[in-house]
């Protein structure tokens, strides 16, 4: 398999080819590769572009178009089951599945504890009520804390009412007094607890505008670093919307626990934005709660079309979208059919308040509709009510009914509901007074002391470490191929369906190609799947019957010949071709420039995971696709296939700030891009005949990734739930005996992982490859294309 380069082998490079060839992989006998030469000129000066002009946009949008198809088949899916249901029994039955699958797709669901520890740190003696303000623990070490208001005269049997407030302001803001207040005074228990991420609860450490030496939007941190908080619990199996749900569901564990609580009187309120989200979760799982009423969750949103056109059951986005709010955009809901209204509607037969917070088309929404036949297969109509304010989100009040949480225009409905069902006196808005939030909080040094709250970047790691070994120890007495055949069960689970097209077609250019010394310029269009196209660039050399490199990167094929032009230019002389494909939203396919939190991309994995997948899944299915092409051209030898997979992005210095608020994804230190990396180690994973798999630039753990916000790794690439089973060194560990190379290596913050650590880190790797530890390159020094 060794191919000399003429004038390209030093004296003293004898031993590293030797060595090569014992490796049995892509061999290359290169000495020092001279700064330039007409091929390595050409190669930085090639066009990659492989589509006409006219072609160009929809490669851009292709992603997009797939995703909005899917979406449209998911929603006609639920429609045409929905319009199978004539009876209880059946609605009963389609709400069951889904309801398993919802709960299946948030995360592990621990044991429900007997008693949730609970400490009382102050009380505010009020006119007609008092507040407590309390922590409750809802996990070992995750404490939440909450303001209670407790009626003057405690009743013996009081409604227990629940606020899930919204993602703008946490639980001191003046609205969620108000409704403290209020059903206080009318004899109920009203507990508002902080979100996870929020108030008290923050993740990150921009609480007031002291907190940092340039102006931020201080009151939108909590919003906005839940990306963040999102991404962490997603790392390892669970979700945010799990741990939300979680904590409201233990914060019923605490209303009854209290005297005189009526039972069977639970009310759970969420509130106009972001908190109508997981109190419509909760209230779907936990049938204590008699009462549900979810803002702006399950039928049409501020941002929807009003008034709804006529044929709205029909072209109704019931699915809704994917973006980086995590909350509304349920991780398989599209896949699995838990779609906002089958959420909503899986409360019945217990009472429903379905909330809006502007004007509401009541005669053509088409959930509305839904719900009211819902609740006929009960015959408990009268368990069904509504509440909307006015006007819409461009407007502006009083013609707009724009909220924090819940106004007063919204409690006016929600109060005759009240009354109708439960007896409870409508409250009485004048008068109300507000305390400082100071005087609201839970938290103080003497209690931070004694019950030693947890953050997500200490229950995390320990959680993933516990879960991981777990996993390491049932699986130590199997054989290599008995473990290799459970990682690829359980990455296909993670990731979606990774599988490549059969018999894939490619179209070639025949534009006129630039002439380079020695190399022959082949451009494709290869369909990977229908409607999803992969550009790719296929270089060949003289030599007959070549093997081939693929190259692959987030920046794309134009980028690695502008940047590793010399690198190519020594595998092409090497005698072995260079494949360069765009696999979805990469490169010619990308759908924009962008990578944070706003952006396109991220919005499109957000969407592919509600779509049952990832989009790291679905690249990786473009790249397996690749390959099984690259075997059937007979010109090429299909026994000879490595992948080298790259990142160009550049690296942040060790001294970086990172406590950054998260205003401005610009201003964030830069991401690592290790996409091209882990395309390579799955590839290697799924494909048996790949030779050799090089990464450089990759991501060296996952776990390096949970350390306090900001999160920086851009959202596809994550794979969920990977650190329940390992990291990245458990996939390394899988392609043994194959050679396997990690060159400049990154951590989830991408800053340079150096030598020692990264051989820590790998340990596992280490231990796979044994005696065979000759063809496990950690330190990667030098060139990738002298060690093919």
């Amino acid at each position: 398999m060794m191919a000399r380069i003429p004038g390209r082998i030093s004296a003293g490079c004898n031993g590293l080819i030797v060595g090569a060839v014992a490796l049995g992989v892509l061999t290359l006998g290169l000495g020092a590769l001279p700064a330039a030469d007409p091929l390595t000129t050409g190669l930085h000066e090639l066009d990659a572009g492989v589509a006409a002009p006219s072609v160009r946009t929809t490669l851009k949008q292709q992603v997009a178009a797939d995703q909005q198809r899917r979406l449209r088949a998911a929603n006609d899916r639920s429609s045409a089951e929905w319009s199978k249901i004539t009876t209880r029994a059946g609605w009963e039955s389609f709400r069951q599945a889904r309801v398993e699958a919802l709960r299946a797709a948030l995360g592990t669901w621990p044991a429900a504890p007997k008693t949730v520890p609970v400490q009382v740190s102050a009380t505010r003696q009020r006119d007609g009520y008092q507040i407590e303000n309390l922590l409750y623990e809802s996990r070992p070490g995750w404490w939440v804390s909450a303001n209670l208001y407790v009626p003057a005269k405690p009743g013996a049997a009081m409604p227990g009412i629940l606020i899930s407030h919204a993602h703008h302001t946490p639980k001191e803001q003046g609205e969620l007094q108000d409704m403290g207040a209020l059903w206080a005074r009318a004899g109920c228990l009203v507990l508002v607890p902080d979100h996870p991420g929020h108030g008290e609860r923050r993740q990150h450490p921009f609480a007031s505008a002291k907190d940092y030496n340039q102006s931020f939007a201080v009151s939108r941190q909590d919003y906005y670093f839940r990306y963040d908080n999102a991404l962490e619990l997603d790392l390892v199996g669970e979700s945010l919307m799990g741990w939300m749900a979680w904590d409201l569901m233990r914060g019923v564990d605490v209303l009854l626990a209290r005297k005189g609580i009526d039972p069977k009187r639970i009310i759970l309120l969420g509130a106009v934005a972001g908190g109508g989200d997981p109190a419509a979760v909760a209230g779907a799982l936990d049938e204590r709660i008699a009462v549900v009423g979810p803002f702006n969750f399950g039928g049409p949103q501020p941002e929807t079309r009003y008034p709804l056109p006529a044929d709205a059951e029909k072209t109704f986005n019931y699915a809704g979208g994917g973006s980086w709010e995590s909350t509304r955009n349920l991780r398989r809901s599209a896949a699995d059919g838990f779609l906002p209204w089958v959420i909503v509607g899986s409360v019945a037969p217990r009472r429903l308040i379905y909330g809006h917070e502007f004007s509401w088309d009541r005669a053509h929404d088409p959930v509305w509709k839904r719900l009211e036949t819902i609740h006929a297969f009960y015959k408990t109509p009268e368990n069904l009510a509504f509440t909307h304010g006015k006007g819409g989100l461009q407007g502006r009040p009083p013609e707009a009914t724009h909220c924090t949480h819940i106004g007063a225009p919204h409690r006016r409905l929600i109060y005759e509901a009240f009354k109708k069902w439960f007896a409870i006196p409508p409250g009485v808005e004048e008068n109300l007074t507000r305390l400082p939030s100071e005087q609201l909080k839970c938290w103080s040094p003497e209690l931070i002391r004694t019950l030693k709250p947890q953050q997500l970047s200490d229950l995390l790691p320990r959680l993933a470490a516990e879960r991981s070994a777990a996993v390491r120890k049932e699986r130590a007495p199997l054989a290599h191929e008995e473990q290799l055949r459970a990682w690829r069960t359980d990455l296909t689970r993670l990731l979606g369906s990774s599988t490549p097209a059969k018999n894939p077609q490619a179209q070639r250019s025949e534009a006129k190609e630039p002439a380079l010394p020695g190399v022959t310029i082949e451009r494709y269009l290869l369909t990977a799947e229908p409607g999803m196209v992969v550009p790719l660039l296929l270089l060949r050399p003289a030599q007959k019957a070549p093997g081939v490199v693929v190259l692959v990167a987030q920046a794309g094929k134009q980028a690695l010949l502008r940047e590793r032009a010399d690198e190519i230019a020594a595998l092409l002389e090497g005698g072995l071709a260079v494949c360069l494909p765009d696999v979805r939203e990469t490169g010619e396919t990308a759908s924009g420039t962008g990578r944070g939190r706003r952006s396109s991309a991220t919005a499109h994995s957000a969407t592919e995971m509600m779509l049952g997948g990832t989009m790291l899944g679905a690249q990786l299915r473009d790249l397996r696709t690749v390959l099984a092409w690259l075997r059937s051209r007979p010109e090429l030898d299909s026994h000879r296939l490595a992948v080298w997979g790259d990142s160009l992005a550049p690296v942040n210095a060790p001294g970086t700030n990172f406590k950054i608020p998260r205003d401005d994804d610009a201003a964030l230190p830069r991401g690592p891009e290790p996409l091209g990396g882990l395309l390579a180690l799955l590839a290697g994973v799924y494909e048996d005949d790949l030779r050799a798999v090089c990464l450089r630039g990759g991501l060296s753990s996952y776990r390096s990734v949970l350390a306090p916000p900001p999160i920086v790794l851009p959202h596809d690439a994550v794979i969920p739930g990977l650190l329940a089973r390992g990291d990245l060194a458990d996939v390394a560990a899988l392609l043994a005996p194959r050679p396997v190379r990690l060159q400049g290596m990154v951590d989830g913050f991408n800053r340079r992982v150096e030598n020692e650590a990264l051989a820590r880190d790998y340990q596992v790797t280490k231990q796979a490859y044994g005696k065979n530890a000759d063809k496990l390159d950690l330190k990667g020094d030098g060139s990738s294309a002298r060690w093919l």
